[in-house]
Order: structure tokens, then C-alpha cells, then sequence
């Protein structure tokens, strides 16, 4: 039993799209290295799909469809051929586009007693 209030809601997905994010960033430095950076393009897609169940059992619908884009541009198995400029800049947006959502995406608290 704690002394703090239970709040109405939790950012489930805060943690995730934070860490997706950081392995955005950390995947610069492997742009020209196919190797490594085939496995930073497993834990971003996997950390999107997180985000997109947390966004799915919110009900905040057009975060699914960004996550989507996240997951299919960023996919391993079937890999888009992207480079240059646009690249590095979509992999800021990305990371952009999985703090936000990490921020926005409230799930209610099952916990939450409303004081009347």
C-alpha cells in the first residue's frame, strides 16, 4: 500500500517508444553496415508493434497506422532499399513519431477509484 494516488491512467508505451527511439539514434552510426544494422531493424519494429498493442488497447486508432509505417519501412525480412539524406531523416521522424506516441497513448487504469 502506497501513500501516492493511483492515477486515472498509465503510458504503457512510453518506455517503448522511448527505447525505439534510442536505438534509432544508436543506429546512425550503423547506417553503412548491413550487418549490424539488420539488427537494429529487428528491435525498432519490434518495439513499434509494442507500441501499436498499446496503441490498440487504448483505441487511438491513427497511432496504429503510424507504427504500421514504422514497421513495414524498418522491416528485416523484406528490406526497402533506402539511402541518403531522406534516410537519416526518416530515421529521426521515426524516432519522433515513437516518443510522441509514447506520450500521447493512455491506457485507463484498472486500478483508478474515481473520489466522489
Amino acid at each position: 500500500m502506497t501513500s501516492y494516488p493511483t492515477p486515472p491512467f498509465t503510458r504503457p508505451a512510453l518506455a517503448p517508444g522511448i527505447l525505439g527511439a534510442i536505438v534509432l539514434m544508436a543506429g546512425l552510426a550503423l547506417l553503412d553496415n548491413n550487418s549490424g544494422y539488420y539488427w537494429i531493424k529487428i528491435v525498432v519494429s519490434v518495439f513499434a508493434l509494442i507500441v501499436a498493442v498499446f496503441a490498440w488497447q487504448a483505441k487511438q486508432w491513427w497511432w496504429i497506422l503510424v507504427m504500421a509505417v514504422i514497421v513495414v519501412v524498418w522491416n528485416p525480412f523484406w528490406p526497402l532499399d533506402l539511402h541518403g539524406q531522406f534516410w537519416v531523416a526518416g530515421q529521426f521522424l521515426a524516432a519522433l513519431g515513437l516518443i510522441i506516441a509514447g506520450v500521447l497513448i493512455k491506457v485507463p487504469n484498472p486500478d483508478y477509484k474515481a473520489r466522489k
